[in-house]
Parts: C-alpha cells; structure tokens; sequence
C-alpha cells in the first residue's frame, strides 16, 4: 500500500491545498493530510478546528484521511509507515523554501523522498495568509477557500 503525508498549518485550508489533496489522492493508496502544530506561528484557529475543516473540506475524496502531529515530520511520516511527503509549490519562491526542507529531511532521513506538486494556475496567488488579511478587511473568499472554510473564517471574524 503507497500512503504519502502532505503536511501544513492549513490555517485555513484553501481552494490551492484541496487541488493538490485532489491531484495528490490519485497517485497514492492512502493521502494523509496532517495538521502540523508549529509553535512559531499564530493560528486563527485550532488544530482540532482545523482538523475539523479538513475533513469537511476533503469528505469526497475516500482515501484522504486528516490527521494533526507535533514534532519531527520524518518521525510521524515513519509512523505511518509511510516514506513520502507531499507539498505543494504556489512559486519560485515556495520551491526554495521547500527543497532546502527536503534537503534536510532526506540528510536525516535518506529513504525519505518528498514530491513537490505545482497547484493549478488558477490558485498560484492563493495563501492561507493572504486569505485571512482578505477577510479581515471585508474582501471576498468566495471560491478562493471552501464554502464550509469560508463560513468558519466569517463567524471566527465576527466573534472577535
């Protein structure tokens, strides 16, 4: 059984993480989303919110299963008897980021291979950032995040 893990923050997941889940769940048996908690960022929401907006968001895929980790990625991708990551790539500047991690992993890691996915043009400016500065100052997100998403980023700003 191929099982591939394609960590993030997810904070939130947008319409560019659900084109690679899509794209990616076609290549593997099992596509593990896993919330990764990152201690230097700031989330908007919670990991078990966030969990909670992943599965939601990629209910029609059957063989995405979301999970959420600490630590080292190697170690939890080990753990799940798996030796693929996923990531997506938006840009230029993404893959630089990106292959400096592989790099790494696979230094620590040697039977560890990750592939990098380009998501479709029509999100390569869609960000998990961008998207919570769009609706903090009243853009629309419609089609840029799923409409479960959309709906928690609305109520989350309504209740600050």
């Amino acid at each position: 059984m191929r099982i591939a893990v394609c960590p993030g923050s997810f904070d939130p997941v947008t319409c560019g993480h659900l084109d690679i889940f899509e794209r990616a769940s076609q290549m593997f048996d099992v596509l593990i989303v896993a919330v990764f908690h990152n201690p230097n960022k700031k989330p908007m929401f919670t990991m078990e919110e966030r969990v909670e907006m992943l599965r939601a968001a990629t209910y029609h895929i059957p063989n995405v299963r979301v999970d959420a980790f600490s630590g080292l990625l190697h170690e939890y991708v080990r753990q799940q008897n798996s030796n693929i990551i996923v990531r997506g790539l938006r840009a230029l500047t993404d893959f630089e980021y990106e292959f400096q991690r592989a790099l790494l992993v696979k230094k620590i890691a040697p039977g560890m291979e990750t592939i990098f996915m380009m998501t479709s043009s029509e999100y390569s400016f869609v960000s998990s950032s961008g998207i919570k500065e769009l609706a903090k100052f009243g853009g629309t997100i419609a089609g840029l995040v799923p409409t479960c998403v959309e709906e928690k980023i609305m109520q989350r700003l309504r209740d600050i």
